[in-house]
């Protein structure tokens, strides 16, 4: 029975359809097997991670050693025996394959002709050019390292699964410093998934606060199982950790590209296992020598002190403290009382020069001379009369004597003679001192 036909006809490009004329999906399998089927043959590489032979024919998965990407081969077993060295699981090859696309199941895979290996020489030609590369863009700097903590709180380690090296670091670190803890990630170390987990664990440790230094720890093997530490996915994600690096592949010897971006390079496991902790004797030994250093400085500088402390008591200024004081408490009782003879002395000097000068202004005074006696003529204005023409007969004087005054009135001015008046009866008449003005 036929299907029934489409009221219109199916567009011709992806571009045109629409949802009201989509294509089906058995169009877009024929369309996308036809666009592949017009791909050229081309080769590429890649690591093989599943190999399973049929017959004559060997179907194998082919993954990119770089990403988590991976494409179905298959190979005829003729150009799979025709290889110089067996083919076999974690071996890095290159293909010769048309891509094709299975219609049915909807897969991409190829289909190849030829099959080689990749020699170890070709490896590390292209290990080197990305080594020049990444130190080019300054990846391997050692600006961007960074210090490896002296006692980290917990040490991240990355070792394959049951491994020697995992043994060795943490063996060693414990017997350094027995309370070291360890968070632990058993991942591979080689093969076709290693460098996929290797970074995942990475991931995992660099996220948690509590890991302060990352060790990746491998021990030996051939070159070829040491190129997933020279993969420029695990390099580049080794360079954006927040968490330092301590990078422990192989041996002395081996020298993978992750030494050169890891923040510090350990020869061996061992090697690493005392470098990620301190030396828990050797860090006793170095206190206790400090101590034992500065109870030794201490003491000296004590009695040096002492020294001192005894040659100052010893000095007679501190035999006897108040003897200093007893000489200045004399020297100042002998200052006050020179100070008190001084003033008292200038004291009676000034006390009889001012009863000299009292007696100089005493004798000096008007009143002095009033007490000889003399007297004061005034007119009534206060005037003292200075000549006796100044005197009008009559005129109401003043005279002014050592114990009193009185008024007087002349009754000439000198030019007549004025008889005195009779005194009267039983009184005596009173001296005055002769005066010119009078």
């Amino acid at each position: 029975m036929s299907a029934n036909p489409l009221p219109h006809p199916l567009p011709e490009k992806a571009a045109d359809t629409t949802a009201e004329r989509p294509w089906p999906v058995r169009l877009l399998s024929i369309k996308i097997a036809d666009y592949v089927d017009r791909m050229s043959q081309l080769w590429v590489e890649g690591q093989v991670v599943q190999f399973n032979p049929r017959g004559g024919t060997a179907f194998l998965t082919l993954r990119d050693p770089d990403v988590d990407m991976s494409l179905s081969v298959s190979v005829p077993m003729n150009a799979v025996n025709a290889m110089a060295t067996p083919l076999t699981q974690g071996a890095r090859v290159v293909l010769q394959a048309k891509p094709t696309f299975w219609t049915k199941r909807g897969t991409l895979q190829l289909e190849a002709r030829q099959i080689r290996p990749v020699g170890i020489g070709d490896l590390l030609a292209r290990v080197e050019m990305l080594k020049r590369t990444l130190a080019a863009e300054g990846v391997f700097d050692a600006e961007r390292k960074r210090p490896i903590p002296f006692l980290p709180r917990r040490v991240g380690l990355v070792t394959g699964r049951n491994s020697a090296a995992e043994k060795d670091v943490v063996e060693n670190a414990r017997r350094r410093w027995p309370a070291v803890r360890f968070e632990i990630r058993e991942v591979a170390v080689q093969g076709s998934a290693a460098v996929t987990e290797v970074v995942a664990a990475l991931a995992d440790l660099d996220a948690r606060a509590e890991v302060d230094v990352i060790v990746i720890a491998r021990g030996g093997g051939a070159l070829e199982e040491l190129l997933p530490f020279s993969n420029e996915a695990m390099i580049r994600a080794v360079a954006a950790a927040r968490t330092p690096v301590i990078s422990a592949i192989g041996h002395d010897v081996d020298q993978p590209l992750l030494d050169l971006v890891a923040d510090w390079r350990a020869s061996t496991p061992t090697d690493a296992g005392k470098k990620v902790v301190p030396d828990a004797a050797r860090e006793t030994a170095l206190v206790t020598g400090s101590r034992d250093r500065l109870r030794t400085a201490a003491s000296r500088r004590l009695e040096g002190e002492r020294r001192g402390l005894r040659s100052l008591v010893s000095r007679p200024v501190l035999a006897d403290p108040v003897a200093h004081i007893r000489v200045r408490r004399e020297e100042l009782k002998g200052l006050r009382e020179r100070a008190a003879l001084r003033t008292e002395a200038r004291l009676h000097r000034a006390a009889d020069q001012i009863q000299h000068l009292r007696r100089q202004v005493l004798a000096l005074s008007p009143q002095s001379t009033l007490d000889r006696g003399y007297a004061v003529v005034q007119h009534r204005d206060g005037r003292v009369v200075m000549d006796r023409e100044d005197v009008g007969v009559g005129e109401l004087l003043r005279v002014r004597v050592a114990r009193g005054d009185f008024g007087v009135r002349p009754v000439s001015n000198g030019t007549e003679e004025v008889r005195p008046p009779a005194p009267r009866q039983g009184r005596t008449p009173s001296r005055t001192p002769s005066n010119p003005a009078s």
